[in-house]
């Protein structure tokens, strides 16, 4: 059974070819536009690991992380924030809040692919 992915970000260009990406590195994908509807999803289908904005209408990427965080059955899940903030000071609020990485838009496909990999494998 594939390793599943949750991806979570309000670009339709940004999800469409990182869901592309994905699937085609063998990932089963789902996909949420805002943070309300990224745990609704994680509720329906626990994702191996989850790509997220953070910058989001509704609830925000680091709100959803503090969530899944806070809850122990999606302690396993893990989380790569996907921002065009390239700030320390917002890289370390990310992590600090429990994000097993962080990627800055723009980004290197291959990069994504190969964070991903290191994180949760490959089926």
């Amino acid at each position: 059974m594939p390793k599943s992915i949750l991806l979570v970000d309000d670009e339709p260009n940004i999800v469409l070819s990182l869901e592309f990406l994905m699937r085609r590195a063998g990932y089963e994908v789902h996909t949420a536009s805002d943070g309300d509807a990224a745990i609704e999803s994680i509720k329906a289908h626990l994702p191996d690991l989850i790509l997220l904005d953070i910058n989001m209408a509704r609830r925000d990427g680091f709100e959803v992380c503090q969530t899944i965080r806070s809850n122990p059955v999606w302690k396993g899940i893990r989380i790569v924030m996907l921002t065009a903030k390239g700030r320390d000071v917002e890289r370390e609020k990310g992590m600090a809040m429990g994000a097993d990485d962080y990627i800055t838009k723009p980004f290197s496909t291959q990069e994504v692919v190969a964070k991903v990999q290191a994180l949760i494998g490959k089926d």
